[in-house]
Parts: C-alpha cells; structure tokens; sequence
C-alpha cells in the first residue's frame, strides 16, 4: 500500500463509528474486532477473577480492568486499545474514560480471528509503548507467552503450570484451576 495513500484515523472517527463497532486504533489504522466466542470470555473471566481476588485480598496497589475497558496509548488520538485485562498502578492514568497512558501490564487472550493482532501488531506496539509485560493466553494451544519488556525476556508455559507476574511478586496465575467447558 503506498504510505502517501494511507488515511490516518484518530480516536474522534473510533467514537463517531455506529454503536455495536467494536474496534482498536494503532497508530492511526481501524482494526476491527469480532465478537469474542464463549470460551474466550469465559477464561477472560476466569482470568480476571484470580487477578481481582488477588489484588484485594493482598492490598495491592494497582487495579485490575476487563474489557471493555478503554486505553489510550501515549495519550495521543492515534491509539485506542481494549486489552482483555490490564493491571494500572498509577491512579493518576485512570480517568473517566479509561486509562489515559500505558498499563503495566496487559493480558491478551487470542482466538482464531485475532493471532496477528496479539502475536505480532499489539506486540510490537505495547512494547514501543511501554508496557511492562505483556501475556498471550492462547487456549488453542494451550500456552501462555509472557513477555517481560523490561528485561528484554520471552518465556511460554502451559496450562499445566503456575505463571508468576513479575510486575506484582506474590501474584501467581495456577492455570491448572482454570476449567472450561468444552
């Protein structure tokens, strides 16, 4: 695609689109999401659960959010994301509308339809971003992909195993309590 062609959205043309769109902006391009199936929302819940029961039985100092949940990336008008969970330590980013900056951390779960998106687009920009770690849940696979930005570190487990979150030491994700349905 010649670049001079290319049309820049911002998070304005994203607000203006008709009600049930649901869609991100990177860098000033639309994606468009799909519905999420069952099973992805029902480990995102999973998911968020352990997280949110974590951080208020312990007094953390973050806060957990599920989609939808607004992200305004380097808090310009050209990135809009809605990551399946994100954990904010600095109150100061959250606002009315979402949170205006980067989150600590960000868990995507990945379906079919959006392996490109997590593996490689949303990759590439929560790193640039900022982000301090970044998790794939791939249930297809039966993986999870940790990336630690901070440590320039990559490490994958199962869902056999117990996933500790760097950024909050004592925060361990057991994935063998997870259960789906089939």
């Amino acid at each position: 695609m010649d670049s001079q062609n290319f049309v820049y959205y911002t998070v304005e043309d994203l607000e203006n689109q008709p009600d049930g769109n649901r869609s991100e902006l990177i860098d000033g391009r639309i994606y468009h999401m799909n519905i999420p199936s069952r099973k992805h929302q029902e480990l995102v819940g999973e998911l968020y659960g352990l997280i949110w029961n974590h951080v208020h039985n312990n007094d953390c100092r973050c806060k957990p959010f599920v989609a939808p949940f607004s992200v305004y990336l380097n808090q310009d008008n050209r990135n809009y994301v809605q990551p399946d969970i994100c954990m904010v330590s600095d109150q100061n980013k959250l606002n009315e509308k979402g949170c205006a900056g980067v989150p600590d951390m960000i868990v995507e779960v990945a379906s079919p339809e959006s392996l490109k998106m997590d593996y490689v687009i949303k990759l590439l920009k929560y790193a640039s971003a900022g982000v301090q770690e970044y998790w794939i849940v791939d249930y297809m696979k039966s993986r999870i992909t940790v990336y630690d930005f901070k440590e320039q570190e990559m490490n994958e487990y199962t869902f056999s195993d117990c996933v500790p979150v760097k950024l909050y030491p004592g925060l361990i994700i057991d994935f063998t309590k997870i259960k789906l349905m089939n």
